[in-house]
């Protein structure tokens, strides 16, 4: 019962901190996409082909989750986007906290994306609030097609499922046709958006969806 009661208490202080970051970011119309993924989906390799083909669009800024180094964030920063790293240093997640701690430095106002690229992990990330707009789950195909049914919470937070490394399908036992049944039990709106960021296969979708979102944004 104690555990509970401590565990309670912690998620009641991110969603605080989680609601004064949402006011935050509202205040100075950037939109904050939370990327969720297990450990070498692709993420980072999303980001960098998204700054290749929408730099000249959008101002982005990353902030980096990471146990260790600061490899993705260097990989960003040569990509031309603005990146912060954060390592916790063993921690499976990164929670509002960090990020409010993190954007102190940051000139808010002057983007319109912000992506936070969350700890390789389909656990811990999808319970913690970080204030974001939406959050973005990132699949890939050599991880298997039952993920939706393993990790149903991290798929219930989405807004968007990207299943990436399309181009190696044909050399795995991975089934869309499953992997899409199973994302549909778990949340039936779910959009699943087909890439491969090595080929630049299925990008279009991804940018499309991204800047529908960006303009939203910028209406409301």
């Amino acid at each position: 019962m104690k555990e509970l009661r401590i565990k309670k208490n912690v998620l009641s202080r991110n969603e605080d901190t989680a609601s004064g970051l949402r006011r935050v970011f509202a205040e100075n119309g950037v939109l904050v996409l939370n990327l969720l993924s297990s450990p070498g989906s692709g993420k980072t390799t999303l980001l960098e082909r998204t700054a290749e083909t929408l730099g000249g669009k959008m101002k982005f800024a990353v902030i980096e989750g990471d146990l260790q180094t600061d490899r993705d964030a260097e990989r960003i920063r040569q990509a031309g986007v603005d990146a912060v790293q954060i390592n916790t240093h063993g921690g499976c997640h990164l929670d509002a906290a960090m990020i409010a701690q993190t954007i102190e430095d940051m000139d808010l106002a002057g983007l319109d994306v912000l992506f936070i690229e969350n700890v390789g992990n389909l656990v811990c990330p999808a319970v913690f609030d970080l204030g974001e707009d939406l959050a973005v789950l990132l699949a890939s195909v050599t991880e298997g097609d039952d993920k939706p049914g393993k990790y149903p919470t991290a798929f219930l937070k989405a807004d968007v499922v990207v299943v990436n490394k399309m181009d190696l399908a044909a050399y795995t036992n991975f089934s869309l046709e499953r992997f899409a049944e199973d994302t549909r039990r778990v949340k039936e709106s779910l959009e699943l958006i087909q890439v491969s960021c090595t080929q630049c296969t299925g990008l279009d979708r991804w940018f499309a969806w991204l800047e529908d979102k960006v303009a939203a944004k910028r209406s409301a």
